[in-house]
């Protein structure tokens, strides 16, 4: 063989055996991915068991785990208003088995809240909205108060006395009374709890005058008789309090907002896994079982698309961030 041609041949020889070593290089991760998940997946919680965030993430794990032919382990990681477990998914192995069940506080409101925070909205990929919830305003059912107006009138017209519970600085059960105070130009106390289930029974017992409670905490007071609920916020009146205002409806801007928890992966996720957990999770979450479970919860399942619930955590991101500055409620 000519020398030129002998050349040619050992270029295209190793051509073909570089292509190859490329091959299998990327041939185990693929098969991988498509593979994914051949082990039990974890759910990172950033609240304490029994809690808001807790009840439906079990039952979701539950129905996917069943659907995905793997358990799904909760772990729960309160704390730092939801800091401790955020970071942790944040850190995670992208591999898609470490999941996070972030939350408004999570996810949206502790960016503007803490200056030193372990974790940035780049870490995350958002996949879809696991379950929504209106806040409802809530009076103990001794109150005078009867109505939205009265509570803005009893504020003004003593500054200062009236008070209203939330399970935290930095929640969302906070963040709506700091609205109220902005958009009514009243002078309330803000009384924080540690949790939703001390901050619902401080209202009930009439410890506090007023609460912008989840609605997945109150819900049963106000049916029992224990509460009376003043308004609702959201874009709609809910299904399970119909003759309930919107704060909209009653005149009070900005009060369209819901709180919500949803499902995110590490950055560096692989995008098969991405989609397949995200399919899967869309799918349990139209399942009639999950539907009524939530709708007994007082919430709503979610389901929204990737792009569309990556559109509202930025929304809420901003927006939160705009009242927590104009508030100077920084938490460090």
């Amino acid at each position: 063989m000519p020398p030129c041609n002998r050349r040619r041949a050992l270029h295209l020889t190793g051509a073909c055996a570089l292509l190859a070593l490329g091959a299998l290089a990327t041939a185990p991760a693929a098969r991988a991915d498509a593979a994914w998940p051949t082990r039990p997946i974890t759910f990172v919680i950033p609240g304490a068991a029994g809690g808001t965030t807790d009840t439906p993430a079990r039952f979701m794990a539950q129905k996917l785990g069943e659907r995905l032919g793997q358990p799904i382990v909760v772990d729960n990681k309160p704390g730092a208003g939801g800091m401790l477990g955020a970071g942790l998914v944040a850190r995670a192995q992208p591999d898609g088995y470490t999941v996070l069940v972030g939350n408004t506080g999570s996810n949206a409101i502790n960016y503007s809240a803490y200056q030193k925070l372990g974790y940035k909205p780049d870490d995350f990929i958002a996949l879809t909205d696991m379950i929504s919830f209106a806040n409802v305003l809530v009076v103990p059912v001794k109150s005078p108060i009867k109505s939205l107006g009265e509570l803005v009138a009893a504020a003004k017209k003593e500054p200062g006395k009236l008070a209203f519970s939330s399970a935290g600085v930095g929640q969302t059960t906070h963040l709506m009374g700091e609205l109220l105070r902005q958009r009514a130009g009243v002078d309330v106390v803000h009384v924080p709890y540690k949790g939703s289930a001390p901050a619902t029974m401080a209202i009930v017992s009439g410890e506090t005058q007023f609460m912008f409670d989840n609605l997945t905490g109150s819900l049963a007071h106000v049916k029992d008789g224990k509460l009376r609920a003043l308004a609702v916020t959201g874009a709609t009146r809910e299904p399970e309090l119909p003759d309930v205002p919107t704060m909209t409806e009653l005149g009070m801007k900005d009060f369209d907002k819901v709180g919500w928890m949803g499902f995110f992966l590490p950055a560096k996720t692989p995008p098969e896994i991405v989609k397949k957990l995200t399919d899967n999770l869309v799918a349990v979450l139209k399942d009639p079982a999950v539907v009524q479970r939530y709708r007994e919860l007082g919430g709503r399942r979610g389901g929204m698309a990737s792009a569309q619930f990556s559109q509202m955590v930025e929304r809420d991101r901003k927006d939160w961030g705009e009242l927590i500055r104009s508030q100077k409620l920084q938490l460090d």
